[in-house]
């Protein structure tokens, strides 16, 4: 069975990536669909995050990276998705993720969406919480990859340097 697992992960976390892990083994074949959304601003390109995530789903044959824009529910109809996998990190999380799941099967039917709990270890992740650390130059090994802290990195040592100049 074909799952999506859309987001945008700007950046990818680790906890983007065990739900994934989890999505992997349940499913015959993930497909990691990266959302570009002109009217947020992101700190990396939508290129920029599916490199990212292609260099961090490798270890999972079944998994790969796309992208799209428009409604999920739309790109899942287009692939031949049958599910939509989404993570919950805490209660909170789950009263607009299952808002969104309804609508998303009243846009398209024939998908169903599957949510998968976060290891405790990874509930207080969230990409912008990362972000705002990195943007301190706050340590954020152990919460990302260690190719995405580079990277943060690299993106906040360029943003500073082109303020003080």
């Amino acid at each position: 069975m074909r799952a999506i697992y859309p987001g945008s992960f700007d950046p990818v976390t680790n906890g983007h990536l065990d739900i994934l892990g989890r999505a992997a083994k349940t499913f015959s074949e993930v497909i990691v669909a990266v959302l570009h959304n002109p009217s947020k601003s992101a700190l990396f390109t939508v290129e920029e995050r599916m490199a990212m995530l292609a260099a961090e789903t490798a270890r999972w044959p079944n998994v790969s990276v796309d992208s799209f824009s428009g409604l999920t529910a739309e790109y899942a109809r287009k692939v031949g998705a049958a599910v939509i996998i989404r993570g919950l990190r805490a209660v909170s999380d789950f009263d607009s993720e299952f808002r969104i799941a309804l609508t998303n099967r009243k846009l398209n039917p024939d998908v169903d969406s599957v949510f998968l709990m976060t290891t405790g270890e990874y509930l207080f992740l969230s990409s912008s919480g990362i972000k705002e650390i990195a943007s301190f130059g706050g340590p954020v090994h152990g919460m990302v990859p260690d190719a995405v802290a580079v990277a943060l990195a690299g993106k906040y040592a360029s943003t500073s340097q082109s303020i003080e100049e």
